[in-house]
């Protein structure tokens, strides 16, 4: 019984650690984390109710930001063109959201035991990212390419027109994502 006990734990939390393996298709994608302990739908679908933000933008957000890799982190600046040294940034989990930003979400929302490595939680942080855009840029909660740019470049750089290049092929690319996954959700009805 204990044996069976340990390996079903082991189980539950290796299927939590990975990303899913087919990040193209949102469908896929909730599938493979339809479970007990771990419902993506269900977690998307509470955001959309709860800030107005669509399921696809939400996912093309986090598909953009870190592929579904719970711990992903940016690469490591190299010392003298070699030696491993600091991160570019505190960027981290599925979100890539920043120390600080963090910070002031689990402060506006209460959500102090929030973690960016949980799906749930890094999909409602980044719902509630996206309503705050609408809020202080006026970007309509289904303009995923805005949406996107103002997550990547933040309010102020959004407010003052700096977006470089990369932004604005993440935000491209963020945006050919959602209306993939809106047609694939259409089409398995999640």
């Amino acid at each position: 019984m204990r044996i069976a006990f340990s390996i079903a734990l082991l189980l539950l939390l290796s299927a939590c650690a990975s990303a899913p393996s087919r990040v193209t298709n949102a469908c896929a994608i909730f599938e493979q984390r339809d479970g007990l302990f771990n419902n993506w739908a269900r977690d998307a679908r509470k955001v959309e109710r709860e800030f107005g933000v669509p399921v696809p933008i939400l996912m093309a957000t986090v598909y953009t930001e870190s592929s579904f890799r719970a711990r992903a982190r940016p690469p490591r600046t190299k010392l003298l063109g070699f030696i491993p040294w600091k991160r570019q940034s505190t960027a981290y989990g599925y979100a890539q959201a920043l120390d600080g930003t963090w910070t002031e979400y689990q402060r506006a929302t209460g959500r102090w035991s929030a973690r960016r490595s949980d799906f749930g939680d890094a999909i409602h942080f980044i719902g509630w990212y996206h309503n705050r855009s609408h809020v202080r840029n006026g970007i309509p909660r289904n303009d995923s390419y805005n949406l996107y740019l103002a997550y990547y470049t933040g309010h102020a750089g959004y407010s003052r027109g700096s977006f470089t290049a990369t932004a604005r092929k993440g935000a491209q690319r963020s945006a050919g994502i959602a209306s993939k996954y809106e047609a694939q959700l259409r089409s398995c009805g999640y």
